[in-house]
Order: C-alpha cells, then structure tokens, then sequence
C-alpha cells in the first residue's frame, strides 16, 4: 500500500474517531513526513508528540526510514529525528536503539522490528556482539537467523547465544508441554479401566453406558452404581515416535519447533523417540534431542541441499513395530534425491501399518510453499500432507495413536495443503 492510500484510509478512519490515539498511531506510521496531511499536526498547530512517542519515532525511522539513519554503529549518537526528517546517514546506538525498542513496544512488535532491522538494514553485528545479543527478545525468526549464521558468531558471543536459544527453547517447551503430553497419554491410557478412583480419569462415556439401568425417572438423573476409570499406568516405550526433520534454509522456523517438540516427546516414558536431520547427508540428534534440546538446535546445520529419500531409508531401522510406529516427516518436499524411491518407501511404510504424516511447514507464518505434486502423490497412498500451527500438532499426535484417520482431521481442523 503506497503513502497516497495510506493517506486516504487515514482520513476515512478520522471521519470515525478524531481521537488523539488514531492521530498519534498514523503521525507514527507515516512518519514526519505526513504531518502536513494530519488534522492538528503541521506549522502553527500546536499538536506534538511526546517525549515518549518521539523516543519511538526514532526508533521507527532508524528501521523504516528509507533516506537516513540506515549505518548502525555500537558507540554512535541515536538517531533523533523521524522519517523524512532530513536526518542523512546518522549512526544509531544500537544498545540504546534495542532498549527503546523493548521498551516501548508491545512484545509481538519487538519481533517484528528486530527481525526488519536484520533485514531491510543489514544489521547483523545485533547477533555478534555479546552486549548487543543479550538486549535481544528472543523469537523464532531471531533464533532461525542465528543458527544459520552460528558458524560466523564470534568465540566471545557463543555463551551469550547458546543463553538466548536456550531462554526460547524454554518458552516453547512452556508453551506446548502439557498439551503434547495430554495428548500422548490420554490417547495411550483410555484402553484399560482401573477401579481406583480419580475424577480426572474418570471415563464418563462408559460409567454412563453401564449405569443407563439405573435412569431415576422422578429424579430425571442415572444414579450410578458403579464408576469407571481410566488405567494411568502405562508401559515404557508402547510407541515409537520418529521425527524427521528437514534443516534445508527455508525450512529454519518449522526446524525451530519440530525439534522443541522432538525434546518433549523424547521426556515421555511411553515414547520411544527419534529425532533425525537431513540435508543431503543424515544426522541422528536422538541423544542430543533427550538430554538438551539447544545442543540439538546448535546441531541443525541450516542450508544445503535435500535428500528426503535417504534420511527415510535410515529412519526404516526404528521401526520394530509397524503398527505401534508414528512416523513424521517436516519438510517442504522440494526432494533432490530418489523421488521415486521416496513414494515407493513411504507407500510401504503405510501398507505396513505405520501412521506416516508430512508437516510441510509447523510454524505460524501461514501458507508454505512446497512441491504440490510430490504432496499430492504421498496423500493418494496414504500419508497426508499439510502446514499445521503448533498449537495443532498435539490434536493431530492424539488422532495418530488413537488411529483415527488423519487426512479427514486435518481438514476438519482447517489444515489444508
């Protein structure tokens, strides 16, 4: 949207709210520039931003300013006017620049302008000098750049980086742990009934089946006579979870999360994990995965090339137990190895009855791009590709054990290829 149509939706939400937080929200996107073009702002109005605002309409203008503030130094003055101020190519404090930027802005905004300033300004030495790095909120993207560019971080910075990896790693595992595990062992516990009591594993289909006799017609209520609960003891190792991972560059968000939750399903007795990376060579990350998953993070090599046919072929000698194996393969599928050895493995592996699903991306960036043709062969023989969120993934985990069919739950969860 050019600044001509921003101008023009602008008035139109004035004709709304003339409040003084839409003025001040559009004087910060537009920049100083637009002044004229706002009711109250320009020559003689009289109408300022405060001293907050202009601390983050210098930080703004240091990112999105096409014109200046654009050359990042760590001991520089801050850039202190806003876009379109004429500011030439002033140098930005960087230390000061990351501290009004989390100061100021909602923590989902941080992100984005993080990321922006890697982007449109080039300002990488952000991952490369410690005191820099440890003023950075921690994100995927963040974290995705980081490791690809772990090979180029300075020995000083290392301590520094691996504390960051380490502080989203613990926010993801946060995030998703007690879902995954829900998940996992309310699909492995609902098969057998114990007599001890428990309200939380109470099987509230089956006491209700087995106490329909007992309908009070008065009272309109069953009156049971016995409960029904579900067994939470379970055995070590029932399924073998595999989780193939794609670590090729554009998979770099959705190899962030699969191996946060790799970490997760290798903490559950009842699992049986296996963690694999591939590019055009093979890395088994299983031990780093179980005892320290930013080891394992540290362990991806982002880039390269993608041979999915050989990492299946390696990840075949896990499965003991065809029908008790789940099998997970995130990538994108552009496949530069045995294509046609690839359809044929996976076709197997399904005719043998392991439950197989691709993710083409697990992340919440939206729509991956990936090889539809590829995506389409797999789904006709059975294994089911889609982009799934991760907030989706312990749903589709359950459906997998419970062996519900997987295609039809990802559609009905919205999940489309």
């Amino acid at each position: 949207m050019g600044e001509e149509e921003l101008k023009e939706e602008l008035k139109e939400e004035l004709k709304e709210d003339n409040q003084n937080g839409a003025l001040t929200r559009w004087r910060l996107i537009l920049g100083q520039e637009a002044e004229e073009a706002l009711p109250g702002y320009g020559q003689g109005s009289g109408r300022t931003l405060s001293e907050e605002e202009l601390i983050m309409d210098a930080a703004l203008a240091a990112i999105y300013n096409e014109t200046g503030a654009g050359k990042a130094e760590g001991s520089a003055a801050a850039a202190s006017k806003g876009r379109g101020a004429g500011s030439g190519h002033a140098a930005v404090n960087l230390s000061k620049w990351l501290g009004d930027v989390r100061n100021f802005f909602p923590e989902d905004v941080v992100s984005v302008i993080q990321t922006d300033a890697m982007e449109r300004k080039g300002w990488k030495q952000l991952l490369f000098e410690p005191e820099l790095l440890a003023a950075v909120k921690p994100d995927i993207q963040l974290v995705g750049t980081l490791l690809a560019l772990k090979g180029k971080i300075p020995e000083k910075t290392k301590e520094t980086a691996r504390m960051l990896v380490q502080a989203l790693v613990d926010e993801l595992v946060k995030l998703l742990e007690t879902d995954i595990r829900r998940a996992v062992t309310g699909a492995l516990n609902k098969r057998q009934h114990s007599p001890l009591p428990s309200l939380s594993g109470l099987d509230w289909k089956r006491t209700i089946e087995r106490n329909l006799k007992h309908y009070d017609a008065e009272r309109r209520m069953i009156i049971p006579e016995r409960f029904f609960y579900f067994d939470r003891a379970r055995r070590s190792k029932e399924w073998t979870v595999i989780v193939d991972i794609d670590q090729s560059g554009s998979m770099a968000s959705s190899v962030i999360w699969a191996s946060v939750i790799g970490s997760i399903f290798a903490s559950i007795p009842a699992l049986n994990t296996r963690v694999v990376a591939f590019d055009t060579e093979v890395v088994d990350l299983t031990e780093q995965c179980a005892n320290d998953p930013v080891d394992m993070l540290f362990g991806i090599q982002l880039g390269g090339g993608t041979d999915i046919h050989k990492s299946v072929k390696y990840c075949e000698q896990f499965i003991e137990e065809p029908k008790k194996t789940l099998f997970i393969i995130v990538s994108d599928l552009y496949e530069n190895g045995n294509q046609a050895g690839l359809v044929r493995r996976m076709r197997e592996l399904r005719e043998s009855g392991v439950r197989t699903m691709t993710l083409l991306a697990l992340s919440d960036e939206g729509k991956p791009s990936y090889d539809e043709r590829l995506a389409a062969q797999l789904a006709r023989d059975g294994t089911p590709c889609f982009a799934c969120t991760p907030a989706l993934l312990p749903v589709l985990v359950e459906g997998a054990l419970k062996g519900q069919e997987l295609g039809e739950l990802a559609k009905r969860l919205g999940m489309t290829r």
